[in-house]
């Protein structure tokens, strides 16, 4: 095996435990998404570089270090998509659904970004996102964290999370706010990283999310955007707050939640955990209602998030529960079982060997609580956990199995009939 292919660097096979905590992450995002009225778009993996280096900003770390972003072979620049939200702006705008607003998108898929892989971030990684818009006001924010919300507790997760929130403000309390840090960061000009130095002139919001350890200690003591706040955005984000209060989502108020592009405004949160060792988001968003005017459309605000679902999947805490397994062993109407059994959504199995023992042993291997042994005459359904055994008819099979078995029963009656 010395010369076996192996996946490339930042890469995974989801296999087996890991592809059902995947699945079960995105669908149980699509079925809450769901109740909140959000409908699945899928947008291409990759699109015209354009569409990223004008959302994510020309100079930001992702273009110029993370896209995977190549010539394809009629010479046009295209780029694997890094993150959801674009996509979904455009599709907005090729689609002529810039008129019929709101519209609440849910996506789901993979996302590339070249960087170093770590636990829960690969360069190929999952995220499911949700998009909201049209809305302009508070409570469409405040809604499109409450669907975050309640995703994780779907999910059992929401104790290991904590949801931090803050405020952006709209463009004039920006404007005072990037006065601020120009005349705090340049008075302490010589002690910025070469990045930030440059950052400085350019955007300066940006030096408040830098990683450099300098960087970080002047950062601790820059003002704070809540000094520079106009009244109109004073009141948006009390509005919010009051939302998220009547909802019952806890909150803890994060002044260092940035967004260096022009267009994000107002909220910016993210859902943090240390389940997985040192503090990280699993889920964050904000208001960005310049980005649907800086893709080429007409002024369309929006709200959203994204999040990952290598992360969520690793705070399980256990596989997800799927249908009661069942396994059919025999030669003879064993297709005939089985099919009965999955018209009614029980996950059934065929064991393809004709052999009773090697029917059972592969039943163990697959966890499977319920043998159906198949004759001529009749069928044995044979309980795999203590011996038990019952002989019945193909059109009672269904009805016995649910008397035998609480979970099959309840499984049964939540299906559609």
């Amino acid at each position: 095996m010395a010369n076996a292919l192996q996946p490339v660097r930042g890469t995974r096979d989801l296999i087996g435990d890991e592809a059902a905590r995947h699945s079960h992450v995105v669908e149980t995002a699509r079925r809450v998404s769901g109740l909140y009225g959000f409908s699945e778009w899928q947008t291409p993996i990759f699109e015209d570089t354009k569409v990223f280096s004008r959302s994510l900003g020309e100079t930001s770390d992702v273009v110029t270090k993370e896209m995977y972003t190549f010539d394809d072979r009629g010479g046009d620049s295209v780029t694997l998509r890094p993150e959801g939200t674009a996509g979904v702006c455009r599709a907005l705008i090729t689609n002529g659904l810039t008129q019929t607003l709101p519209q609440k998108v849910f996506y789901q898929g993979p996302m590339f970004r070249y960087e170093r892989p770590q636990k829960g971030r690969y360069r190929q990684f999952h995220q499911i996102g949700v998009e909201l818009l049209g809305p302009s006001v508070p409570l469409a924010d405040a809604e499109v964290i409450a669907c975050g919300w309640q995703i994780l507790n779907a999910l059992g997760v929401a104790k290991d999370v904590i949801l931090n929130i803050n405020t952006l403000g709209d463009s004039e309390s920006r404007d005072n706010y990037r006065a601020a840090l120009v005349a705090y960061f340049s008075a302490h000009q010589e002690a910025l990283s070469g990045e930030s130095k440059i950052r400085l002139e350019k955007n300066p919001l940006r030096i408040l999310d830098s990683k450099d350890a300098g960087d970080q200690a002047l950062v601790a003591d820059a003002p704070l955007i809540y000094g520079h706040l106009s009244a109109d955005a004073e009141k948006f984000y009390a509005d919010l707050k009051t939302h998220l209060t009547a909802a019952g989502i806890p909150f803890t108020e994060n002044p260092r939640i940035v967004r260096g592009l022009d267009y994000y405004n107002h909220t910016a949160f993210e859902f943090v955990t240390s389940a997985l060792g040192a503090q990280g988001a699993v889920m964050s968003g904000g208001r960005y209602d310049g980005l649907v005017e800086q893709l080429g459309g007409p002024n369309v605000p929006g709200i959203g998030w994204g999040a990952g679902i290598d992360r969520l999947a690793m705070l399980l805490e256990q596989p997800p529960i799927i249908a009661p397994s069942v396994i059919v062993i025999g030669a003879e109407c064993t297709i005939e079982v089985a099919a009965e059994l999955r018209a009614h959504g029980i996950k059934t199995e065929i064991a393809f060997q004709n052999n009773l023992k090697n029917g059972l042993k592969y039943a163990n291997r697959l966890n499977a609580k319920w043998a159906v042994i198949t004759n001529a005459d009749s069928l044995l359904v044979k309980n795999l956990d203590d011996g038990s055994q019952q002989q019945v008819a193909l059109p009672e099979l269904l009805t016995v199995m649910a008397g035998l078995d609480p979970a099959i029963h309840a499984f049964l009656a939540k299906q559609p009939a």
